[in-house]
């Protein structure tokens, strides 16, 4: 099977198992997906979702967030890891959303990376699901089933996200992204498939015999 047909397959397969795609953080608004994300880095999106409703009622908008002290910031977020640094950076991002955009997210993948704590999966998830821009947010599990799935050779989450966007049109990349994440979780999880035993790669892959030892991102 060639690559081109392994990608139309999974994309018919994932459009049939998972027609609906919501957003997996909770969230009101681009402002609230935005610290939702930069806050999912390194978490689970289970304990975000956990954290995030008494994080909004102290504030849910940049003008409100940019008055709360880093401290009560983080009395909040530190389950969620890396909490001195993302506390810092929330409050910081909130500040410059005032300074320099009127006080609303851009809807600007550029203009986001240069927040602070925003990278540019972080940056892509916003544009792609705040504002239904195409985007393909590539993260570790992305790539790991990228590679599982014969789809991509790169050995950093760039390089996979230039591969998947060759073999996917624009109107199927914000959908995919997260279509491709449930699945994983799902059926296709790090420690347990290795591309061997889950529908997707027993069908792109009937013959191979060995665990699939995956780069890391």
């Amino acid at each position: 099977m060639l690559k081109q047909q392994r990608a139309d397959y999974i994309a018919k397969r994932l459009d049939e198992l998972y027609p609906e795609t919501p957003v997996p953080l909770d969230h009101s608004d681009p402002f609230t997906l935005l610290v939702a994300v930069l806050l999912s880095a390194q978490c689970t999106d289970e304990r975000v979702n956990q954290v995030t409703p008494a994080l909004f009622a102290l504030a849910d908008n940049p003008h409100d967030m940019a008055r709360v002290e880093v401290d009560a910031i983080y009395q909040i977020v530190r389950p969620c890891g890396l909490a001195p640094q993302k506390s810092k950076a929330i409050k910081r991002l909130s500040e410059i959303l005032l300074e320099q955009h009127g006080g609303e997210v851009p809807a600007d993948l550029a203009a986001l990376e240069q927040l602070p704590g925003v990278g540019h999966k972080t940056a892509s998830v916003v544009v792609a699901q705040a504002f239904g821009i195409p985007a393909f947010p590539v993260d570790t599990h992305i790539h790991r089933l990228a590679q599982r799935w014969g789809l991509s050779r790169g050995n950093s989450v760039v390089q996979t996200e230039r591969d998947l966007k060759k073999l996917f049109k624009p109107a199927q990349w914000n959908r995919l992204h997260l279509q491709i994440i449930f699945y994983g979780r799902q059926f296709c999880p790090a420690r347990s498939c290795f591309g061997l035993s889950c529908e997707i790669c027993r069908h792109c892959y009937p013959r191979r015999k060995n665990p699939v030892v995956t780069s890391k991102a």
